[in-house]
């Protein structure tokens, strides 16, 4: 099965296979996702004897806690929960009670990273009684979002918040409002044939040791399902905005937003809510990692090309970077045409009569029309493009960077600051683009506008006029 280039196709074999040989992996298996199909699958190695295929199992780790995410996202959209609630609002009796849902989802709650007792991940779960009794101030390790801190625990605790309003179990309600919709029939809480079993791989020798991998019952949410690469690919097109009635769009998008950033120069790693953020390259991939004991599994997927990889290893280190590297060779190899150009049946003529050069002072701006619904300021001595939609009253809604979620407000000579912006072309001329306070002017300090501060009456000179008193 391939939709790619055989020179592609060939590229992503080569990659896993060195990564299999030189890792030591039993087994290691991939998959590319492109505009929401799973367009190449390849495997290295060897399971039970037999190579493995895109419905082979393997534990996914941490990649369950996009699954929870998911679950906690679509109690907010159904008005039971806030992002913004302090936890004490759905689970009372916790050193965590003023924590928000939105920092246990984005690691920055402060909680600490494991449970307390023997290592999750290798021994038999308690339940939520059990592990609930562990809590005490050491819970707490710092500050609410004050830090990027990762924490298993917290995401136990979120598994714990879904159940409590679904009235059944954090698994019965993944299956039943997420696996089932989008027929992610291999997805699975305890493994089913045919599936990977983990090893440890010796440092020194070319010898395995089997990894235990138990239930780990209140834990379960951070760690515990199965899937396979068939399964993750439809899950990788969610990720990638294909949520097939499951999560809205715009939910989704707000999942997928940064909340924290590694602190560095240049950011490479951030975390939304319940998803990892890596800008690597020039882009910006969105997904999760995971680890068990055993276990090594990565999804991520370019949301803005559409282009996804996942992994898949039965080794508890040494695997690490090929999805990234997968994604990069399909965008290398086979880069996505632009969209087709056409122009648009008809356009108002109240968008014509704005679009074109602006001035914020004596910076200069250019607004141009992008399809019909929305507008693209842009300063003509370069930089960030910002998008603007139409709200269908004569107003416009920012999208991008500092001006997201501000107003666009088309202003007519004779109406007053922030008055109506219904007019048409025949009503009266436009003097000036009011956003978020900002004034611009078709003419550089235009003095016929109401610039904030107001306009020296004496205009452009030398420097050898002193400025007016006025």
């Amino acid at each position: 099965m391939s939709d790619l280039f055989p020179s592609t196709a060939r590229s992503l074999l080569h990659r896993i296979a060195r990564e299999q040989a030189e890792a030591r992996a039993p087994a290691l298996m991939a998959g590319v996702v492109r505009d929401g199909a799973l367009v190449w699958t390849g495997s290295r190695g060897r399971v039970d004897d037999t190579v493995p295929s895109s419905d082979t199992q393997s534990r996914i780790g941490s990649i369950t806690k996009t699954f929870t995410a998911v679950l906690v996202a679509r109690l907010r959209d159904e008005g039971r929960l806030d992002f913004a609630d302090p936890l004490e609002r759905h689970i009372t009796g916790t050193p965590l009670g003023d924590r928000t849902i939105a920092q246990l989802l984005s690691h920055t709650s402060g909680a600490q990273a494991e449970r307390d007792g023997p290592w999750w991940e290798r021994t038999p779960g308690d339940d939520w009684p059990a592990l609930s009794s562990t809590f005490d101030a050491h819970t707490v390790k710092h500050p609410g979002s004050r830090r990027y801190h990762y924490s298993n625990l917290g995401f136990a605790i979120l598994g714990e918040v879904v159940a409590r309003h679904r009235g059944r179990s954090w698994w019965d309600a993944l299956r039943g409002e997420i696996l089932e919709p989008l027929e992610l029939r291999r997805t699975t809480y305890l493994p089913e044939a045919p599936h990977a079993e983990g090893y440890a791989v010796h440092p020194w020798a070319d010898l395995v040791l089997p990894e235990p991998a138990h239930d780990a019952g209140a834990m379960a949410p951070a760690g515990q399902l199965w899937s396979t690469i068939g399964d993750l690919a439809r899950w990788a097109a969610f990720i990638g905005g294909d949520t097939g009635g499951v999560l809205s769009p715009a939910t989704l998008a707000e999942l997928r937003d940064p909340v924290i950033l590694e602190r560095a120069p240049e950011w490479t790693n951030g975390y939304g809510l319940g998803l990892r953020v890596l800008r690597q390259n020039g882009r910006t991939m969105v997904g999760h990692q995971g680890s068990m004991p055993g276990f090594l599994a990565d999804l991520l997927i370019d949301v803005d090309e559409q282009v996804g990889a996942i992994t898949l290893a039965n080794t508890t280190s040494g695997v690490g970077g090929v999805a990234t590297d997968l994604v990069g060779i399909v965008l290398d190899a086979e880069p996505r045409l632009p969209a087709e150009w056409a122009p648009v049946d008809a356009l108002d003529d109240s968008v014509l009569e704005i679009v074109g050069q602006w001035y914020w002072g004596p910076a200069a701006f250019v607004l141009r029309a992008r399809g019909r619904e929305l507008l693209e300021l842009t300063r003509m001595s370069g930089g960030e493009r910002v998008r603007f939609r139409s709200n269908g009253d004569g107003t416009w809604i920012g999208l991008d960077g500092y001006y997201a979620g501000e107003t666009l407000r088309v202003v007519r000579e004779g109406a007053e600051r922030g008055g109506s912006t219904r007019g048409g072309p025949g009503d009266c001329r436009v003097s000036h683009l009011d956003l978020a306070t900002f004034t611009f002017t078709r003419e550089p300090y235009d003095p016929e506008a109401p610039v904030p501060g107001g306009v020296d009456p004496a205009g452009w000179s030398g420097l050898d006029r002193p400025a007016s008193d006025a």
